[in-house]
């Protein structure tokens, strides 16, 4: 995936990664780039400053994210890169309130399915097209705390899985960004799974961004911004019980429990 003259759409993309791979894709030389966010003022400041389209939008209604595809292919072009990107933490433990967890689902998950729904039709007809997958670490590798964000991560990562298994003789390319700790504000404040993810370093999304150019050209299915997080997934699988148990013990670490 070479981004010149390509028309990517990026929801979340008022701030943080999202932001930044909006930067990154205008600066590779997209022919236009629509920064899609719930906060419309967000994404107005973004794209005014990187001379694109901003779009307001709620990726957890599907009509919101059939209308930005509607809307960018009427108007700009047919899209050939979708960077399903919005994401939310809520939920921190099954006592979370029904309405964390269903907001976790809808914008986490559903959103990448909202997406595909829309656009593969579309991307098959005309011969191909790209996602980009917003997941996290935590979706390989659970965190602490966090149990909503951590379980619909796992559910984000196996719908791209899934997306790239039955698509890819179509000229389907699909990317599962994973990235640890990556300094936005989901994780400006100082929770117990935010000091876990934290524990191989805080990525600004300008590296990240980087990362991600770099993966897009290749065409790799999994983009990790830290190395680390391999290993622990070959750690994880090797022996899960041992791996748990680990787990546990960094959990009571964190939360200061002897």
């Amino acid at each position: 995936m070479q981004l010149k003259n390509k028309i990517a759409v990026v929801t979340g993309g008022g701030s943080g990664i999202g932001a930044a791979l909006a930067a990154r894709f205008m600066a590779e030389g997209a022919r236009q780039v629509v920064v899609v966010d719930l906060h419309a003022d967000n994404a107005a400041a973004v794209a005014k400053s990187l001379g694109c389209i901003a779009m307001a939008a709620d990726v957890a209604r599907e009509q919101d994210v059939l209308r930005v595809i509607e809307d960018t292919e009427a108007q700009i072009g047919p899209i050939d890169l979708f960077c399903s990107n919005a994401g939310v933490g809520l939920g921190a433990s099954p006592a979370s309130p029904n309405e964390e967890w269903q907001a976790s689902w809808d914008i986490n998950v559903m959103a990448h399915v909202y997406a595909a729904r829309h656009l593969v039709p579309r991307m098959v007809a005309r011969g191909g097209g790209y996602f980009l997958n917003t997941a996290s670490a935590a979706g390989l590798l659970n965190q602490i705390g966090g149990a909503a964000y951590g379980v619909t991560k796992h559910a984000a990562v196996g719908f791209a899985e899934w997306l790239a298994m039955h698509h890819a003789h179509e000229g389907i390319k699909v990317s599962l960004l994973c990235p640890q700790a990556v300094r936005t504000p989901m994780t400006a404040g100082d929770d117990d799974g935010i000091a876990a993810a934290s524990v191989d370093g805080m990525m600004e999304p300008e590296e990240l961004a980087d990362i991600v150019v770099a993966a897009l050209d290749e065409e790799k299915f999994l983009i990790l911004t830290h190395s680390e997080v391999q290993e622990y997934m070959r750690r994880k699988t090797l022996d899960y019980d041992r791996w748990i148990a680990g787990m546990n013990r960094l959990m009571k670490k964190i939360v200061g429990i002897d």
